[in-house]
This record gives structure tokens, C-alpha cells and sequence, in this order.
């Protein structure tokens, strides 16, 4: 191989590496692993969670993200918790 062409390889595995996540713990600690698509379903679905889209006014979104940062809870908690007083009651 010429060396142009060993250049040209070097610089494709290079750019390939920089799109690729890097890792955001420190220098010793234990990166958190990134699970995709197909994982997290499969994670979900045996905590028996099941994908529920609706579409809310962005006032009651907005309410909704701020209550959740306040309670330092994730915003699927906080909904299925709301859910469960509204339906209780």
C-alpha cells in the first residue's frame, strides 16, 4: 500500500473513533454503560413498563418538568404517581 493510501487509513480510523461517545468518568471510576435502543426495551418490558404516548398542552408539560426537578424524580415517575392519585380518587 502506498503511503498516501496508509495516510488516507490512519485518518479514516481517526474521524471514525472521533464520532464514536467518549467517556465521562473520571480518570479511575467506572463509566456508566450506555444502553441502546433494543436494551433499554427489553429492560423496560421486564419491569413490566409499556409505551404510552399522549399529547399534552405545553403549559401542563412545562408544570409537569418542574415539579419533576423539584422532587428530584424522573418525569415517567411523576406522571405515573399522578396518574395513580387521579384515578384513586
Amino acid at each position: 500500500m502506498k503511503k498516501s493510501g496508509m495516510a488516507k487509513m490512519q485518518a479514516m480510523k481517526l474521524s471514525g473513533k472521533m464520532k464514536q461517545p467518549g467517556t465521562d468518568a473520571a480518570f479511575g471510576q467506572v463509566a456508566p454503560v450506555a444502553l441502546d435502543r433494543r436494551e433499554q426495551r427489553k429492560l423496560d418490558q421486564s419491569l413490566g413498563l409499556v409505551p404510552f404516548a399522549v399529547k399534552l398542552n405545553s403549559d401542563l408539560v412545562q408544570q409537569i418538568q418542574t415539579l419533576a426537578q423539584e422532587r428530584e424524580v424522573g418525569v415517567n415517575e411523576l406522571v405515573a404517581e399522578l396518574l395513580i392519585k387521579a384515578l384513586a380518587a
